[in-house]
C-alpha cells in the first residue's frame, strides 16, 4: 500500500499523525491476511512498535504486510513501513510490526488455516522464527509480573516540577458509525487503534505542557470487538514520567445502547512519547506525583515495562560481530535473550547459500561464508527417534560423554521448562594456556508444527555469579546449536551449527582440513553416544508420559 501524506492525516507539525499511520498499516495487514484466509479476518494484537523517523506532508508511506506464518486459526503478519521523497528519491525506515490475525468462520465455525509454504530465504526466516515470538508474546505477562515482586521504588528525580497525575487523565467518547466499521459491522481495528493514540497524546501534552512525539508503543490486544452504534469509552493517564520520556496507559471500553449498558473491555496498550527541542533531542520532563494505591502501582509497573523495552532494546540492537558478543543475563530480559538465541539459531538454518565442504561415509559438513563469519554445519542420519536425539543432546552436562572438548558442564540456574543457564569448562587451551570457560544459554524448543525440527540453541551470556577468573580464559560462543528432524518413524537427521566468531576465524581459515576431520571424529562419537543410549532415554520419555 502507498499513500500520500496531505494535511487532513497531519498534525500540527505538518507531520503524519501516528493514528492515521497506525489505521494504514492495519488496513495492509488485514488485506494480507484475508488473501491467505480466504475469508474475514479480525486483529488479535499488534505486537511492540517503534517509530524510528516522523512522516512529512508531501511525503509517500510505503506499507509492505507479508503472513509469516499461519498456525491454527491465527497467523502472524509482518509489516515494514517506510517513507519516501518524491523529489529526491530518498527513501527511510520508519517502523516494522508483527500483527496477529484470527479467521472468522460464518457463526461459531472455526476456521483451520491452510499452512503457509515459504519459498526465499526471508520467508523461510520469518516462518521459522514466528513461532517463537508467538512464545515470547504468551510469556510477557509472566515476566512483568516477575519483574515488578523483585522492582525496587523507583529513584526520585530532583530539582524539577512536579505535576499530579491526576492533571493528565483524559476521557472521551466516540459513537462508532459506518464510516468507522469493516466489512463484518464491527468498529475497525485500526480505528480503535487511531482514537488511543489520540486520547493518550492528549494526557501525555497535559503533563508537559508542550506537543509531544509518539516514539513506541507496546503491544495492542483487542479483547472483544465493538459494533456499529456502540459507545466506546476511551480512558488515559501518564502513569510515569522518566527523564526524557512519560508512559501513558489507554484503555477502550464498548458499551451499547440498551437502558443499563454493561461495558465491554475492548483494548489496552502503553505508549511512551518524547518532547523533541528545535534540534530533535528529547527535552527533560517534569516529574509526576502518582494518585494513591491504582496510581502508584501503574508507577511501578511503568517502571518495569521501561527496563523491560530497554532491555529489548539492547539485545535486538546487538551487532554480532561486537565484542563482548554475550549479554547481560536478567530476569526482565530472560524473554528476549531467549528469543535472541533460538532465532539467530533458526536463521542461520534457512540460510540458502550452504556448501558441502566434505562427505566422510554417513557424516556431511556444510560451510556459509557471510561477511566475516564462517559457519559450519554437521549434519548425520541416525537410527533414533528425534524426540529421544532431543532429549539426549539438550543437556550440556552429557556432553563430555561424546565432545572431547568438553571438559564439565554445571548447571548455573534453571530460567524455566526450556532455558537454563550453564558454567561450560573446555579441554582446548586458550592462547594463553589455560582451560577456556563459557557461561552459556541453553534454550529448547518442541516442534511447534508438523515439519519443524527440535532445536537446542546455545549462545554466552554475562552473569554476575560467575564473573572471569584468573583461572580460567573467558572464551564466548556467539551462535551454535542442533536441530532435529524426523525422517521416518525410526531415524532422524540430527544437524549441528556453530557460527564462527571473528577471534576464531583465523584459525579455522588456516586449518579447514584438519578442522574436518576433528568435527567427523566429534560426529561419529555422537551418533555413538545416541544410539548407546536411546533405550535408557526410551524408557525415561515413557516415565515422563505416564
Amino acid at each position: 500500500m502507498s499513500q500520500l501524506v496531505l494535511p487532513c492525516h497531519s498534525n500540527h507539525r505538518g507531520e503524519l499523525g501516528a493514528g492515521q499511520l497506525l489505521k494504514w498499516m492495519d488496513t495492509a495487514a488485514c488485506l494480507s491476511a484475508e488473501r491467505h484466509a480466504g475469508c474475514p479476518c479480525v486483529t488479535a494484537s499488534m505486537d511492540d512498535i517503534y517509530f524510528e523517523h516522523t512522516i512529512s506532508v508531501g511525503q509517500v508511506v510505503n506499507i509492505k504486510a507479508k503472513v509469516n506464518r499461519a498456525f491454527n486459526s491465527s497467523m502472524e503478519v509482518g509489516i515494514q513501513v517506510s517513507h519516501e521523497e518524491l523529489c529526491s528519491g530518498r527513501r527511510w525506515s520508519t517502523c516494522k510490526a508483527f500483527a496477529t490475525f484470527v479467521a472468522q468462520g460464518q457463526g461459531d465455525a472455526k476456521v483451520k488455516l491452510k499452512p503457509l509454504s515459504p519459498q526465499t530465504e526471508e520467508e523461510k526466516i520469518e516462518h521459522s522464527i514466528a513461532a517463537e515470538r508467538r512464545r515470547m508474546r504468551l510469556a510477557h505477562k509472566d515476566t512483568l509480573k516477575d519483574l515488578l515482586a523483585r522492582c525496587p521504588q523507583p529513584e526520585t528525580r530532583e530539582g524539577s516540577a512536579v505535576v499530579p497525575a491526576a492533571e493528565t487523565r483524559v476521557e472521551s467518547v466516540e459513537l462508532v458509525l459506518p464510516p468507522h466499521a469493516n466489512h463484518q459491522g464491527n468498529a475497525f481495528g485500526g480505528q480503535i487503534m487511531a482514537w488511543m493514540e489520540n486520547v493518550a497524546t492528549i494526557a501525555a501534552s497535559r503533563l508537559c505542557r508542550a506537543h509531544p512525539t509518539l516514539s513506541a508503543i507496546e503491544m495492542f490486544h483487542f479483547r472483544g470487538p465493538s459494533h456499529v452504534g456502540d459507545r466506546v469509552l476511551l480512558k488515559a493517564i501518564v502513569n510515569n514520567a522518566f527523564k526524557n520520556s512519560m508512559e501513558v496507559g489507554v484503555c477502550a471500553e464498548a458499551y451499547g445502547q440498551e437502558p443499563a449498558p454493561s461495558r465491554r473491555h475492548i483494548n489496552s496498550a502503553f505508549m511512551t512519547f518524547v518532547v523533541l527541542d528545535e534540534q530533535g533531542r528529547p527535552r527533560a520532563l517534569p516529574r509526576l506525583q502518582p494518585e494513591p494505591q491504582d496510581g502508584e502501582r501503574r508507577y511501578r509497573e511503568a517502571s518495569a515495562r521501561q527496563k523491560i523495552r530497554l532491555d529489548r532494546k539492547y539485545i535486538v540492537s546487538c551487532r554480532q560481530s561486537e565484542v563482548p558478543l554475550s549479554v547481560p543475563w536478567d530476569q526482565s530480559n530472560k524473554v528476549y535473550l531467549s528469543y535472541n538465541n533460538v532465532s539467530a539459531l533458526k536463521t542461520l538454518v534457512a540460510k540458502a547459500n550452504w556448501v558441502l565442504a566434505r562427505e566422510q561415509e554417513k557424516v556431511r559438513m556444510y560451510t556459509l561464508e557471510e561477511d566475516q563469519f564462517l559457519s559450519f554445519r554437521m549434519e548425520i542420519t541416525v537410527r533414533i527417534t528425534a524426540a529421544q536425539a532431543f532429549s539426549l543432546l539438550s543437556d550440556p552436562r552429557r556432553r563430555h560423554e561424546w565432545d572431547g572438548h568438553y571438559a564439565t558442564a554445571e548447571l548455573v540456574q534453571q530460567v524455566d521448562e526450556d532455558d537454563a543457564i550453564y558454567h561450560v569448562v573446555s579441554r582446548t587451551p586458550s592462547p594463553e594456556n589455560k582451560p577456556q570457560d563459557f557461561v552459556i544459554l541453553a534454550s529448547r524448543r518442541k516442534p511447534c508444527d508438523k515439519g519443524d525440527p527440535y532445536v537446542v540453541a546455545f549462545r554466552s551470556v554475562t552473569l554476575p555469579t560467575h564473573p572471569p577468573t584468573n583461572t580460567f580464559t573467558r572464551s564466548e560462543t556467539l551462535c551454535s546449536g542442533f536441530c532435529i528432524w524426523p525422517e521416518t518413524e525410526e531415524t532422524s537427521k540430527v544437524a549441528y551449527y556453530n557460527q564462527a566468531t571473528p577471534a576464531y576465524l583465523n584459525y579455522v581459515t588456516t586449518n579447514i582440513a584438519g578442522l574436518s576431520s576433528n568435527f567427523y571424529a566429534t560426529f561419529v562419537a555422537c551418533e555413538k553416544f545416541l544410539l548407546k543410549n536411546k533405550d535408557e532415554d526410551e524408557l525415561i520419555l515413557r516415565l515422563r508420559d505416564l
